[in-house]
Formats: structure tokens, C-alpha cells, sequence
């Protein structure tokens, strides 16, 4: 693994038109929390009605989710992300014209869809360009927007409102969407001629897509603890996990299911799956945290509490390429294992800031979270991507997708709940903070459990893929 060959012109182009395109559906959805108090005064409504304007994009990224292995497949990967690239931006460009709140949450659905393949469909793309040999530093290329988006997303939403209109957090994504789909025509490798082959699980896409985007919704819909009792959680989130439990017998149960759950047979796609996950969780909760304390706790504004959160987004993008040469020699489980102890150690020290914690301290903190989120989410996945059949990644890439939004639907949910009951109890501000921000703590040490299944080693060679059946060789193209 150390004579591994440099990356190519082909495959780094591949992976900065990939995340070119990822980053701007991420920023779009980090982007809208700060636009939301403008919105409400923009078209006279309540803030319980705006909200719609950001569950309606995250339920139709979720609903599309599911179908990404099977479109994958059936349309070509090519065809796929050009279309989705395509639709987010026609979505953009119709939000940024919305003249009200029924036609902006339409047209943010819109936007949903496309985001919802962008990223999923592109991850596939990168992994079969760069092959097992190079794909820990592919991937590393991808990884670094895609968790700097949300760091990014509150200040550009904050300077874009201020200085010119709430409509250019949408109009934004046309120019920058336009040289993506250019590029990517002539960049990405022509999809092969396509052959006639299986439909589409029609029982498995009306078990799962319905039973993933109505648990999502469940859960986006928790805002308090007293949501936990309401029909609004109950309803809709209990309907969901009927629906996802009835998917998982049939999935077991069919030679072609519309997501391989057979792909966790693979110890190794199994530790991947509970770090992203978990870690998933930990960085999407804590994300709503820290804005949060630096507002409410030090009274800053929206702006310079995304400017504080600057650090995070250095250390991630600090340590990205390193993890991406050491995970294309083979260190993944080491790399992982060493991730989560900073994680531990960055958030442990929010849980002691309190009213006074000094800003050079907490941004040393955030920075060694960073790097250790560097450490943990893309190396994990992308050593599940090369214990796997190349044939099989698009199908892993839509599971990792769907196990990335639970985590982070979850996680925002019950940081929520607690910290609303913490907030309403606790003597000061700082004292709810200083309880919350164990919870991404213990994520993280829950993570140690899939990193060290993710590290264990069978006597004997590694089977490349998981599944019963064998595979046939990927074709180079």
C-alpha cells in the first residue's frame, strides 16, 4: 500500500466536480437558519410556518435517498448526477423567485430532490474513478466540503442577508451549479450502454421510501420534550419504523432488494455504518449547540458565532489530505481509533467552558475537533468502500446516506429536548450548556464500539465483498 500511485489529473477532477457540487446542496441546507427570522418578517407569518421552509427540503432529500443504488444502475451514474445537479439547480433558481411561502416550500421540495442524489450518486462516481489504490485521498478531496459546508453555511447565509437579499442564499447556487454541470459533461466517463435488466423493487421502494421520509419527519418535528408525547412525533415516526421493519424482512428475503441489507454481512461495512452513524450525530447536534452557546451564553450574533466556529472547519480541512494517504496505506482503523479520543477531548472541554470560557480555548478545542472529525467519518467509509465489490458501492453509498440522516435527524431532535428542559431549570444559560454538551461526548465514546469492529482481523484474507453470492469483476472504464 505504500507504493500507492499519485492521483491523476482524471481522478482529482473528478473529485473537486463532485464536491463542488455536494458543498452547495450542504451549504443550502445550513445556509436557511439564518435566513428564517428574515423570512417571517419578509412574507408576515409565524416562525412555526417558515419552519416548513427547511423540513420540506430534508423530507424530499430523504425520500429520494433510498432510490440512489437502484437509479445508479438502472439510468447510469453520469445521467444520474447531471440530472440531479440540474434539478437542485432549477429548484434554486425558482426559490430565489418564490413571491410566497406555499410556492417557496414547493420549490425548496424541488431543491430537496436534487440535493438528495447530488451527494450520494457523486461519492459512487469518485470511489470506481479512483479505484481501492487511491480512494482514501479521493475521498479525503470530497470529505472537506462536505464538512465544511455547515461551518460555512451560517456566515455566507449571514453576509449574502445583510449585504444584498435573502433571495441570494438560493440564487447563489445557479453560477456555481452552472460550471459544475460543465464541467462535469465533459470530465466524467460516459455511462456504458445500458442493458436490459431488473425494474425497480416496486414493494421494497413503497415500504422504505415512505417509512424513511415519514420517521424523518417524526423526528424533525420534536422541538421540545413535550413533542415526545405528541401525535406529531408519534404518529408519523411510529408509521415510519412499521414501514422500515416490514422493508427489512422483505430486503432479506429478495435476490434484489432496492437496498442491499445483505451488506452487512461485511464486518467491516458494519463498524462503517455505526461510525457514520454516531459520529454523524455527534457533529450535526453539536453544530446546533455551538452557534447556540456562543449566542445565548456570550451574546454574540449569528454572524460571529459562525466566524467562531472557524476553527473546526480549519482542523477538518488541516488533517483531510493526511488521512486520505494514510487510509490508501492501509491505516484506517488506526487512523479511526486515533480520531476519537481528540473528539473526546475537544468536546469535554466545552462541557467545563461555563459563562466565561476563554475564545482561544474553545477555538484550540473546536480545531482538535476537526481533526479528529478528519480522523473518523470519510476514513470509516471509505474502508467499507474497499472491502466491497466495486458493483456494490453505489448500493453502500445509499445506506450510508440514509444511516448519516437518521444520525443527525436524531441527534439535532434530542440535543433539542434536553437542552429546552435544561434551559427552563438550570440557574444560568451556561449550566444547561455545560450538561448538553456531554451528549455528543458520549456519542463519541459510544463510537469506540464500531471503530474497534471496524479494526478487528479475521485470520485469513478479507472477502472483497459482502453477500452470498459471487460478484463480478468491476470493468475499468
Amino acid at each position: 500500500m505504500s507504493d500507492a500511485p499519485p492521483l491523476d489529473r482524471k481522478v482529482l477532477g473528478v473529485a473537486l466536480i463532485v464536491a463542488l457540487g455536494a458543498v452547495t446542496a450542504i451549504i443550502d441546507m445550513t445556509i436557511i437558519g439564518v435566513a428564517l427570522h428574515t423570512l417571517t418578517d419578509e412574507f408576515g407569518v409565524g416562525l412555526s410556518t417558515i419552519q416548513w421552509v427547511t423540513t420540506a427540503y430534508i423530507l424530499a432529500a430523504a425520500m429520494v435517498v433510498p432510490l440512489t443504488g437502484w437509479a445508479t444502475d438502472f439510468f447510469g451514474a453520469r445521467r444520474l448526477w447531471l440530472a440531479a445537479a440540474v434539478i437542485f439547480a432549477v429548484g434554486s433558481l425558482l426559490a430565489g423567485l418564490a413571491w410566497s411561502v406555499p410556492s417557496l416550500i414547493a420549490f425548496r421540495i424541488v431543491q430537496g430532490i436534487g440535493a438528495g442524489l447530488i451527494a450520494p450518486v457523486g461519492t459512487s462516481i469518485v470511489a470506481r474513478t479512483a479505484g481501492r489504490e487511491r480512494m482514501g485521498r479521493a475521498m479525503s478531496v470530497v470529505g472537506v466540503p462536505l464538512v465544511l459546508g455547515p461551518v460555512l453555511g451560517p456566515v455566507l447565509g449571514g453576509v449574502l442577508i445583510d449585504t444584498v437579499s435573502w433571495r441570494w442564499i438560493f440564487l447563489i447556487n445557479l453560477p456555481i451549479g452552472a460550471i459544475a454541470v460543465a464541467l462535469a459533461w465533459f470530465v466524467f466517463d460516459r455511462d456504458p450502454p445500458r442493458e436490459a435488466g431488473d425494474g425497480i423493487d416496486l414493494r421494497g421502494f413503497l415500504l422504505v421510501c415512505p417509512g424513511v421520509t415519514l420517521l424523518v419527519y417524526g423526528i424533525v418535528n420534536v422541538s421540545s420534550a413535550a413533542d415526545l408525547a405528541s401525535t406529531g412525533f408519534l404518529l408519523p415516526g411510529g408509521a415510519g419504523i412499521v414501514l422500515l421493519a416490514l422493508f427489512v424482512r422483505h430486503a432479506l428475503r429478495t435476490a434484489k432488494p432496492l437496498l442491499d441489507l445483505r451488506l452487512f454481512g461485511n464486518r467491516v461495512f458494519t463498524g462503517a455504518a455505526g461510525i457514520q452513524f454516531l459520529m454523524n450525530a455527534t457533529l450535526s447536534g453539536s453544530m446546533m449547540l455551538f452557534p447556540l452557546y456562543y449566542q445565548i451564553v456570550h451574546g454574540e450574533s449569528a454572524l460571529v458565532a459562525g466566524l467562531l466556529l472557524a476553527p473546526q472547519g480549519i482542523g477538518v480541512a488541516m488533517m483531510m489530505p493526511i488521512a486520505g494517504r494514510l487510509v490508501d496505506r492501509g491505516k484506517q482503523a488506526p487512523l479511526v481509533l486515533a480520531g476519537i479520543p481528540l473528539l473526546v477531548l475537544g468536546f469535554f472541554s466545552f462541557t467545563q467552558a461555563g459563562a466565561d470560557g476563554g475564545y482561544l480555548r474553545l477555538g484550540l478545542s473546536l480545531w482538535i475537533i476537526g481533526v479528529g472529525a478528519g480522523c473518523t467519518i470519510m476514513p470509516a467509509m471509505t474502508a467499507a468502500y474497499r472491502a466491497l465489490n466495486p458493483m456494490k458501492i453505489p448500493h453502500a453509498t445509499a445506506t450510508f446516506s440514509i444511516v448519516q440522516e437518521f444520525g443527525a435527524s436524531t441527534a439535532v431532535a434530542l440535543f433539542v429536548v434536553v437542552l429546552d428542559a435544561r434551559l427552563r431549570t438550570a440557574p444560568e444559560p451556561a449550566a444547561a450548556f455545560d450538561v448538553v454538551f456531554w451528549l455528543p461526548l458520549v456519542l463519541t465514546i459510544a463510537g469506540l464500539l464500531p471503530a474497534l469492529l471496524l479494526a478487528w482481523r479475521r485470520r485469513g484474507p478479507v472477502p472483497p465483498s459482502a453477500g452470498p453470492e459471487p460478484e463480478p469483476a468491476a470493468v475499468q472504464g
